[in-house]
Parts: structure tokens; C-alpha cells; sequence
């Protein structure tokens, strides 16, 4: 191991962690209690996990590692607020969804050479990339990993 592949390596051991505290929050929970509010007037449960399988569905184009495998979650928990449509899937289908888009984005992830890891995402022009090449594959994953942690806890506190 490199300084240069340490990074990386931080980065993939850290959102293994947080992923593997967010499952075991949601596997601790029955599908009555996914319904449940975060607080009152708040988004349900049910809803965060929508949210966050969305948001890691659509790393697949950001990171540049493949095709998304559910697009059609992007309307009901990123477009609209919860509440606006029906639930499109059950509480099953939603929790299988979430672990097959994180088990296929994490072993991407596994396969990032350090390089990899500092390469734009893309969503970033080539040209934004040169004045700030922070806007790479590392940060992404990093803030997300933050976001999957934040949510985690509002799981934690609701049950």
C-alpha cells in the first residue's frame, strides 16, 4: 500500500462502515415501522430509503461505472416530496433495491485504482476540472458517504 492509494482505501473503508450501520438500522426495522415519521410533518422512513437507493443509483453515471438499475425511484423520492405520489414499490422491494444498487456500486468502488479515485466525475466539464480538480470521484464519494451517515441517524432516532 502507497501513500498515494491511502486515500482511496480511507474512503472505501469508510463507506463500507456506514453502509453496514445504515443496514443494520434498517434490518432491525419491520415494514410497519418504515412508515413511521422521522418527526413529525417529516419525511417517513420508508421514504429515506427511497432516497438514498435514488442518490446511490444515480453514482453509477456520476462516477462513470455503469448503468443505472432504477431510474424509476428518481420521481418518487428525489422529484417529489414524500407523500406526493404513492409508494411506488413495497417495503421488500425497496430494501432489495437498496442492496443490489450498494453491493454493485461498492464493488466498484473496490476496483478504483488510487488514480481512479482522483479522476473527475461526470458531471464536471474537463475545463472546471483543471481550475478544480477537488471536484473528483473521491469527493463525491465522500459526500455521499456523509449523506448515507446523517440519514442513518435520523433512522436511529426514530425508532
Amino acid at each position: 500500500m502507497t501513500k498515494e492509494e491511502l486515500p482511496g482505501i480511507n474512503a472505501l473503508q469508510s463507506w463500507k462502515q456506514v453502509i453496514g450501520r445504515f443496514d443494520k438500522a434498517l434490518a432491525e426495522l419491520s415494514d410497519e415501522q418504515m412508515q413511521k415519521q422521522v418527526a413529525p410533518g417529516r419525511n417517513r422512513l420508508f421514504y429515506l430509503l427511497g432516497h438514498l437507493t435514488a442518490v446511490h443509483d444515480r453514482l453509477f453515471a456520476l462516477l462513470g461505472v455503469g448503468e443505472r438499475l432504477h431510474a424509476e425511484l428518481d420521481e418518487p423520492f428525489i422529484s417529489k416530496p414524500d407523500g406526493a405520489v404513492a409508494d411506488p414499490v413495497s417495503a421488500s422491494e425497496l430494501r432489495k433495491a437498496w442492496a443490489e444498487v450498494n453491493s454493485k456500486l461498492t464493488a466498484a468502488l473496490e476496483k478504483f485504482s488510487a488514480a481512479e479515485w482522483v479522476e473527475k466525475h461526470t458531471a464536471v466539464s474537463d475545463e472546471d476540472f483543471a481550475t478544480d480538480p477537488t471536484r473528483n470521484r473521491l469527493a463525491v464519494v465522500l459526500s455521499r458517504t456523509n449523506h448515507v451517515s446523517f440519514h442513518t441517524g435520523q433512522m436511529i432516532l426514530a425508532k
